[in-house]
């Protein structure tokens, strides 16, 4: 199965020794992840997104690659910049989920509240506290390894696309920086973002999660 150009939006997550520690220095994966949403209230990243689409009999594994930037402000507004292979912006803006293919020249909008439920963008931007996301995720701390600590959540409903996501996170001395969403799908497909240059609580402006669909767009709401 190929990889079309829709999964790469929708698929569209220390100190030395001898100083003082701080608290996250030894959490495990579900200790971070909490340490996370309380105290990250925005975020801006880079990314690169591996896709590879399920094994078929006689034929390697298919992904393809794609970068760009990310930023996010909690509760609920974020923001994907895919600039390689293909330029496409992902915004929430609180409200309505805008997904704009340039090449297409087609903007899609969906009402958030019906597709970041049970999501892996869920874990990063919805909840202000870990048992707010209790309602839609079950969780289970993974041991830690390449220097990061992990956690894979699994969502509560078991109709949706979502199988499970692995999180990896990394602890520093200035807090805990998201560093791994792997994602893996009901249909087998796998989707691995790996985040680099994480900035904790920048100061974004409004704008970044404001989106107006260009004169000319075909807008689609579905």
């Amino acid at each position: 199965m190929s990889i079309s150009r829709r999964q790469y939006g929708a698929a569209a997550l220390w100190v030395l020794a001898g100083m003082a520690w701080p608290s996250w220095a030894h959490a495990d994966g579900l200790e971070a992840l909490s340490q996370f949403i309380q105290q990250t209230r925005s975020g801006r990243a880079q990314f690169t997104q591996v896709v590879t689409s399920p094994t078929r009999q006689g034929q390697p594994p298919r992904s393809k690659t794609s970068s760009g930037s990310f930023e996010f402000q909690r509760p609920g507004k974020f923001r994907f910049d895919y600039r390689k292979p293909f330029v496409q912006t992902l915004v929430a803006d609180g409200q309505t989920l805008w997904m704009h293919d340039v090449d297409l020249n087609q903007v899609t909008a969906r009402s958030q509240a019906q597709v970041l439920g049970s999501t892996p963008v869920a874990l990063l931007t919805a909840a202000t506290d870990l048992e707010g996301l209790k309602a839609d995720f079950t969780f289970k701390t993974e041991p830690d390894h390449d220097g990061l600590q992990w956690l894979r959540a699994t969502p509560q409903k078991t109709d949706g696309q979502i199988q499970s996501v692995l999180v990896g996170m990394r602890s520093t001395d200035k807090g805990v920086e998201l560093a791994v969403l792997d994602v893996q799908d009901n249909l087998g497909q796998r989707s691995v973002l790996r985040f680099s240059a994480f900035e904790i609580n920048p100061a974004l402006p409004a704008l970044s999660f404001a989106f107006k669909p260009p004169v000319g767009v075909d807008v689609i709401r579905p």
